[in-house]
């Protein structure tokens, strides 16, 4: 990548966390349905043309936070230990970012994330797009499942994308289920023994299904 390159790159990505910082701030100030993408795009002095060169739709500039964690599962498969399961490796990372209170799990107290929690989970067309985002984490992890498995078949890769489809959704699940812990009053220390409880349970079903081929 030459100098110039890099410098038009660096730009894009300003612009691209002005947009996506901008529309939260609007999001969470006035409501996600009353700020319009001509809101956002005026208050970075863009067009709107420009702004869906980078967010295709409206509720991606609330989503790109999250985005940031695609592919997530995926690589804790690929990084796991020698010796390990990918389900040990995908259990125990996942409690690691629960004591971090990663907002990703929904753990997290912190007023403004809260917010945006709640923005996200009482918005049904970001939960529409949300599934659009898991989706792209199910293929991932689907590979790299299928990667880890001995058999290469056909037969395989479809019992990895069945695996795969089990744990984003049990993460995806977990996550809204510590949100209404918050939202119900605790804070995340509070409510941390029972999201640890959530995810042992989620991950002890999981187990009993597909132990004889990830576990």
């Amino acid at each position: 990548m030459n100098e110039v390159t890099g410098l038009r790159e660096r730009k894009k990505q300003r612009t691209r966390e002005a947009l996506s910082s901008t529309a939260i701030e609007l999001f969470l100030e006035r409501g996600f349905d009353r700020v319009s993408v001509a809101d956002v795009a005026a208050a970075v002095e863009v067009s709107k043309p420009t702004l869906f060169r980078y967010f295709p739709a409206k509720e991606d500039l609330a989503l790109h936070r999250i985005a940031d964690h695609q592919g997530e599962a995926a690589r804790v498969v690929r990084a796991r230990a020698e010796g390990q399961s990918p389900l040990a490796a995908l259990r125990a990372h996942f409690h690691a970012r629960l004591d971090a209170h990663d907002p990703i799990t929904g753990l997290n107290d912190d007023a403004r994330i809260r917010a945006f929690n709640d923005m996200l989970y009482t918005t049904p067309s970001l939960l529409a797009r949300l599934v659009r985002y898991t989706g792209r984490d199910e293929e991932e992890l689907t590979d790299a499942l299928h990667e880890s498995a001995d058999d290469g078949a056909a037969a395989a890769r479809f019992t990895a994308g069945l695996a795969a489809a089990q744990v984003i959704t049990l993460h995806r699940r977990l996550a809204e289920g510590n949100w209404r812990r918050i939202t119900d009053g605790r804070t995340a220390e509070q409510a941390l023994p029972e999201a640890h409880a959530a995810a042992d349970l989620g991950y002890d079903l999981l187990d009993g299904g597909l132990a004889a081929h990830y576990g």
